[in-house]
């Protein structure tokens, strides 16, 4: 995962990022695909699926590619993996090819979605703000229960994982980092406060 230009200089937790007015992000539409390869290929170290591939897996899952706009101009894209038990078993594990996964491992639109793999990240200039919407479409039902993993492979992707709560992990899976969503988090253990993880997860609705 990568991005072109932008600073992350503020921590803040994936899913308090700001919904950016400025970035439209949507899920593509088929017509964007080629464009959205190119431009994977061409901002992120070691990205070498095709069009074609990217087209096969848009079709399985189309909820797992979203475009970033403004003004109607592409500036990037975001890619995911929606794992089931398996692919994340298998993930953890170093057990699954991450350049061209075996369908098995994906989640079917009727089986829970156990983790979200985040494929990778493409974005210039002001498009990186769009990842706060892309945040949010990842807190539908759908996705509720699934911790975010990705691999940076960049100095930029390591600092955009830094400063939006990932942490590195340890498995058999190299350089792989996690980001475990707020409601998942075991309360704060405070004299005379209880703060309630499920709270701040319907909050988030």
């Amino acid at each position: 995962m990568s991005k072109e230009r932008g600073s992350f200089a503020a921590r803040h937790d994936f899913d308090a990022l700001p919904l950016s007015p400025d970035v439209d992000v949507r899920c593509a539409q088929f017509s964007e695909i080629a464009a959205l390869s190119e431009m994977a290929r061409r901002l992120v170290p070691g990205v070498q699926i095709g069009a074609m591939e990217l087209a096969t897996y848009f079709a399985f899952d189309p909820q797992s590619i979203l475009t970033f706009t403004r003004n109607g101009n592409l500036l990037g894209g975001m890619a995911f993996m929606f794992l089931n038990d398996r692919g994340h078993d298998a993930l953890l594990l170093d057990d699954i090819c991450l350049t061209a996964p075996d369908t098995r491992h994906l989640a079917s639109a009727n089986e829970a979605v156990s983790a979200i793999y985040i494929w990778a990240i493409a974005a210039t200039g002001r498009g990186i703000a769009g990842l706060g919407k892309a945040a949010a479409h990842l807190r539908q039902i759908r996705f509720h229960g699934a911790d975010c993993y990705a691999q940076p492979s960049t100095v930029a992707g390591r600092e955009i994982m830094r400063a939006t709560g990932f942490e590195p992990i340890s498995s058999f899976q190299p350089d792989l980092w996690c980001y475990e969503r707020p409601w998942h988090r075991q309360p704060m253990r405070m004299p005379g406060a209880i703060i309630q993880a499920r709270s701040f997860a319907d909050a988030r609705h």
